[in-house]
């Protein structure tokens, strides 16, 4: 009885064996896993066969996979796959890349090209030329008039002195004296404002006006006014203020943070959204060694050319500061997955077959971050959709090609 049992026992366990493994949806699972071809859907990678057929979720024909079991870590997908994915893949090659950070700013007035007009003697301002900011004032216009006590006496004096040496001119002696007083006088008249043509034609006239114009001795757009018609103006007072737009100052905002990136040599380019985004290449001339404590930013300045006066002082601009090229190996930054131990890529080995590989990165910057190992000159990396096959990978595989990778060893 106890043979039976036995006999019994081994004839069920060979009948077991003998049965045929099927999946949920009815699949002979025991002969797909011993073909060299599979198939399976592709929006529906769950779904899978040892022959033709259609998806039962999405009645889609499936497709086509070769197996290979001596490939454990490939992955492998059908063109109708990679299509559907939107996988691409691009050759690596050695190429450069520059540092580069990108801020806004606008631009201002350039301060040492700026010019500071102001009343040279007490007196009242009867006539202004100029009214209004923003007007341009040509070199060598008449800018003010003004009516000046010491001025007018200052004028006396020169022509007073004038006409005693000229009575005198017989006595040697006398005349040497005469001369110094005409000469002092004459310097007076100089160091408050009026111009040798000025005093050369009041050496002829003999006669003073009681009104003295002043001439703007630049070129410049008027900043500002300082004061108004029979208004009175103290020495030193200023009258108007101008401005070149020769060069211009670019203005930028950065973040203490952002201040590694900037040094004093650093390539500058300012970009005038306003103005079609023209280009033009600027050098820094100044950066506020004082952070504001309340927002963390620093003032950095651009100078830059202003070529027929076409920029304007209020204009926004972007500043794109740039440092010295580095050579190496550059990947878009979506075809590296990181996960805070690790960088991975997936490389493409052959036609369809595809492989993560670990890798170390340096430099990210402009969408493009630097590889400085793992890659050789020539391999075949995803660009795009490597979180597609990261997921395809962990389904079929059931672990995560990440998983394991030390980026110590590399």
């Amino acid at each position: 009885m106890k043979n039976l049992i036995i006999i019994l026992t081994a004839l069920l366990i060979v009948v077991s064996c003998k049965q045929k493994k099927h999946d949920e949806y009815g699949h002979d699972m025991a002969n797909m896993e011993a073909g060299s071809t599979y198939y399976t859907c592709s929006m529906h990678p769950q779904i899978v066969a040892n022959k033709p057929g259609k998806c039962p979720i999405c009645h889609m024909d499936l497709v086509a996979v070769k197996k290979d079991n001596n490939e454990k870590d490939i992955l492998q997908l059908s063109d109708q796959q990679i299509q559907l994915g939107n996988i691409h893949t691009d050759t690596v090659k050695n190429g450069n890349l520059a540092d580069q950070l990108i801020t806004t700013g606008i631009l201002n007035f350039d301060q040492d090209k700026k010019i500071a007009i102001s009343a040279r003697v007490m007196g009242r301002i009867e006539k202004l030329y100029y009214k209004n900011n923003g007007e341009f004032v040509q070199k060598g216009a008449p800018v003010f008039a003004i009516y000046s006590e010491e001025l007018n006496n200052a004028k006396q004096e020169y022509i007073h002195a004038l006409e005693r040496a000229k009575t005198f001119e017989n006595g040697a002696g006398t005349v040497v004296n005469l001369q110094q007083l005409v000469e002092s006088a004459k310097n007076k008249l100089l160091l408050w404002g009026m111009t040798e043509s000025q005093i050369k034609e009041l050496a002829q006239s003999k006669k003073s006006q009681s009104l003295t114009t002043y001439y703007s001795p630049a070129s410049g757009y008027i900043v500002s006014v300082d004061v108004v018609e029979g208004g009175y103006a103290m020495e030193g007072s200023p009258i108007l203020n101008l401005a070149s737009l020769s060069t211009l100052w670019a203005e930028a905002q950065v973040y203490t943070s952002q201040m590694s990136a900037i040094a004093p040599d650093s390539k500058v380019v300012v970009k005038i959204p306003d103005m079609g985004n023209i280009a033009i290449e600027g050098h820094i001339s100044f950066i506020n060694p004082e952070v504001d404590p309340s927002t963390r930013i620093n003032l950095v300045r651009i100078s830059i050319p202003n070529k027929n006066n076409m920029l304007r002082p209020g204009m926004p601009a972007y500043i794109l500061f740039q440092q010295s090229e580095q050579s190496g190996f550059f990947l878009p930054t979506d075809a590296v997955l990181r996960d805070g131990k690790s960088a991975n890529i997936w490389v493409q080995v052959s036609k369809g077959k595809f492989k993560n590989k670990m890798v170390k990165t340096g430099l990210e910057t402009g969408g493009k971050i630097e590889i400085l190992s793992g890659l050789v000159e020539g391999d075949v990396v995803v660009t795009s959709g490597v979180y597609l096959l990261n997921s395809e990978y962990i389904f079929k595989n059931g672990a995560d090609p990440m998983a394991g990778h030390d980026m110590k060893k590399m």
